[in-house]
């Protein structure tokens, strides 16, 4: 298996951050014919979603979330911004992994479908992220 992590600043607002770029130049260097890419998130407030970007979906996903996991004082778990136990809460409707297949070098994605990282966070602006190639 070959694997590798990567640094990704997501700044202090929740974001949709696109990793589809990032997965298409690790598939390029592990030189990927087909398999699995298996992206993993390894933070306890942090997830990641199959979608498209860049039409409303990002920002319409962001609206669901705060309406489902308000930014309030209702959570239990309390450290760090106000409401920061909802963040906490994140990873159990977008978990931290997602698993692509991957045929010829290149993911089999739909045709507006991109990975992306979901970080609602705004107490840590910097998040790990690591690609595995499971060759078929």
């Amino acid at each position: 298996m070959y694997s590798v992590e990567i640094e990704v600043s997501t700044g202090r607002e929740a974001v949709v951050h696109d990793l589809t770029k990032d997965a298409e130049r690790f598939l390029a260097e592990a030189d990927a014919e087909d398999g699995l890419l298996h992206v993993w998130v390894p933070h306890a407030t942090a997830g990641l979603a199959i979608l498209e970007t860049g039409a409303g979906s990002d920002t319409d996903l962001l609206a669901a979330l705060e309406n489902l996991l308000p930014r309030d004082d209702r959570w239990r778990h309390r450290h760090g911004s106000p409401g920061h136990g909802r963040d906490h809460v994140l990873p159990a409707l977008l978990p931290p992994y997602a698993t692509v297949p991957v045929l010829g070098g290149v993911m089999v994605l739909g045709t507006w479908q991109s990975v992306c990282l979901v970080d609602t966070n705004v107490d840590n602006p910097v998040r790990r992220v690591r690609f595995s190639l499971l060759p078929g």
